[in-house]
């Protein structure tokens, strides 16, 4: 370990499973996006987006649970679901409840785009990630996740029993 001013650089190990991480993820994400465009037409921020709301009762989100549900900001769901709704997937509903907030919702061209493109989702993430680990590894990384973000691993959308297929 080497000191500058003051600063504790990363042991080998920790630069290595940081970095690790980071290329990995970039990877599989950069992976899965273009599996999913080229065969389905449409983006791994889009999917997500119709996988939330497909999850979601009456398939709508808030736009702001949605965009913490995505891990976007605010104006980056906005953005996503302005495309979304110009391919006519998602519409925007106003919020009666709340004049000020909108709702968005998955509509039957959503519908059936999600059920298109969750095959091809499916089969990468198995062949890219799942397939590198056994039952009691995958056991062991939920509650690797768990230690840095609890909640990380949860299943259910807002509290709802985890559906069987992601």
């Amino acid at each position: 370990m080497t000191q500058r001013t003051g600063v504790v650089a990363l042991t080998s190990a920790e630069l290595a499973a940081w970095r690790g991480m980071l290329r990995v993820h970039a990877s599989l994400l950069r992976t899965l996006d273009a599996e999913l465009v080229a065969a389905n037409g449409i983006t791994l921020r889009s999917y997500e987006v119709l996988l939330y709301l497909g999850d979601a009762p009456r398939a709508r989100l808030r736009m702001t649970d949605l965009s913490a549900s995505v891990l976007l900001s605010a104006s980056g769901v906005s953005r996503l679901v302005d495309r979304l709704e110009r391919d006519d997937l998602v519409r925007r509903e106003r919020c009666t409840e709340d004049a000020r907030g909108y709702w968005a919702v998955l509509t039957a061209a959503g519908r059936k785009k999600l059920a298109e493109a969750r095959p091809t989702h499916l089969a990468g993430v198995r062949r890219l990630f799942l397939a590198h680990f056994g039952e009691r590894d995958l056991r062991e990384l939920a509650v690797f996740w768990e230690r840095l973000l609890p909640g990380a691993s949860d299943t259910r959308p807002e509290g709802r029993p985890a559906r069987s297929a992601v």
